[in-house]
């Protein structure tokens, strides 16, 4: 079933994780793909492979926190695509600690990359979709934004800020076609969380600890979160706007 067949998509943090598997469920449902990532090599990689799928991926390196780099990625899409559909924000860092323990550059970091450069992209891209009269924007957030969890305190901010944004963004552009929602996945395996685990003290236990506090006794797929987003993305979910949805495994229950 092709349910976002012609639909033209930019994704950022496309190189890894969440944003990679996105991008594959997205061309496997009929979508035209920009990707954007820091990491060039990666994002050259997920663009290989889709190709070898019979798939296209247009792709630039950009920072998220820089706003050239987005700017520069969204007129490519514009150019490239004819236009922008669907927005899903991926891109996204992991800051540990508690408040107490975080210092200034970490603060500063999440909210640029995590809270910023979602701001950033939704104001380039919604006055396209204001004159299209419509468009779809996926931001992803966390469980750690409204529940909070152990050792994410920048993090958890930021997060947080993630759904207040989209909330925002869902009152006011709904009367132009928009919608806006959030997911709140809790820990999804991914590259990123690989390195958080073997980084730590004692990955082994680590790896036990995330495990025990998911009452389904795994943590959650990139594509599972890719899965949710489709359904945001596409027309059949038309009926829902300024949502954050949790994808934990129970995590929150």
């Amino acid at each position: 079933m092709e349910r976002l067949h012609g639909k033209r998509v930019l994704v950022t943090g496309a190189g890894a994780g969440i944003g990679e598997a996105i991008c594959h469920r997205f061309a496997e449902e009929g979508a035209r793909l920009a990707g954007m990532d820091r990491n060039e090599a990666e994002l050259a990689r997920v663009a290989d492979e889709m190709s070898r799928k019979g798939h296209a991926l247009v792709h630039r390196s950009g920072d998220v926190t820089s706003e050239a780099d987005c700017k520069a990625v969204v007129e490519a899409a514009l150019a490239e695509l004819g236009g922008i559909d669907v927005l899903c924000n991926v891109a996204g860092i992991v800051e540990g600690g508690t408040l107490l323990e975080a210092d200034e550059a970490s603060w500063e970091r999440s909210h640029a990359v995590n809270l910023k450069g979602i701001w950033t992209l939704c104001r380039l891209v919604i006055p396209h979709m204001i004159q299209q009269r419509g468009g779809s924007i996926v931001n992803m957030a966390s469980v750690a934004g409204p529940f909070g969890v152990p050792n994410r305190g920048v993090y958890s901010v930021s997060k947080a800020g993630v759904i207040g944004l989209t909330k925002s963004l869902a009152m006011d552009f709904m009367g132009n076609g928009i919608r806006v929602n959030a997911i709140c996945p809790g820990t999804v395996e991914s590259p990123s969380w690989h390195d958080r685990v073997n980084q730590s003290p004692n990955p082994e236990q680590a790896l036990k600890d995330f495990i025990a506090r998911q009452p389904m006794g795994r943590v959650g797929q990139p594509e599972e979160v890719a899965a949710l987003a489709a359904y945001l993305a596409a027309d059949e979910s038309a009926y829902m706007t300024g949502q954050a949805i949790a994808l934990d495994g129970g995590m929150t229950l």
